[in-house]
């Protein structure tokens, strides 16, 4: 288990654990913070849309094409910008870095 680090869209940072095997979507939405996630992760939502750290971009995969049309529809696009629900949280990504969008 490890933890990420999350600003939610109030400015209040929240360190949660972390479980590989889950993506960050359900990370989040386990720990009640505000991520609609209407789609319940297949990509065909961007309600679960956040900004990573610039730091950790490179140590995520990079983004499909669907994943990529939805977060530019957004209105809050960001080169930063990823769609939660599409990152699978890893070992790796202990210690990940990141704030939720404004609400789509």
């Amino acid at each position: 288990m490890g933890n990420i680090t999350v600003v939610d869209r109030d400015g209040a940072t929240h360190s949660l654990a972390a479980d590989p095997g889950l993506n960050i979507m359900e990370i989040l939405r386990d720990a009640g913070l505000a991520i609609e996630a209407i789609c319940g992760g297949q990509c065909i939502c961007s309600t679960c849309h956040v900004y990573i750290e610039p730091n950790w971009c490179a140590a995520l995969p990079a983004r499909r094409d669907a994943e990529q049309v939805l977060v530019e529809d957004t209105g809050h696009y960001q080169e930063n910008s990823r769609l939660s629900c599409q990152i699978e949280y890893t070992d790796e990504l202990d210690g990940l870095s990141l704030t939720l969008a404004p609400e789509y």
